[in-house]
């Protein structure tokens, strides 16, 4: 007689667990002293598709606070806009709050 197969519990899942998997990543875009501002608006509409305005804002912001809250979303897409970014000689990284 074969064994019955052994069934594992279900798993009650905490809801901060749940709660921390479903907060977004941030994609920081952080001052340099060498980055045209034109190029840094150019960019975050290209690769965003921010309007004129919402790009010249968060490049001001990046200019004067020396960062720049630009993207949020799941950490794959949020790890692949920081490296598009950095494929544009810009600096980012990740984070979350």
């Amino acid at each position: 007689m074969a064994a019955s197969p052994t069934i594992a519990p279900e798993r009650d899942v905490d809801s901060a667990d749940a709660d921390e998997r479903d907060r977004p990543w941030n994609v920081i875009v952080w001052n340099d002293p060498v980055t045209l501002m034109s190029y840094v608006v150019f960019v975050l509409r290209k690769l965003f598709g921010h309007d004129e305005a919402t790009a010249t804002r968060l490049m001001l912001q990046v200019h004067h606070e020396g960062k720049a809250l630009v993207a949020s979303g799941p950490r794959e897409k949020s790890e692949a806009d920081v490296a598009r970014l950095h494929a544009h000689g810009l600096q980012a990284t990740l984070a979350r709050d």
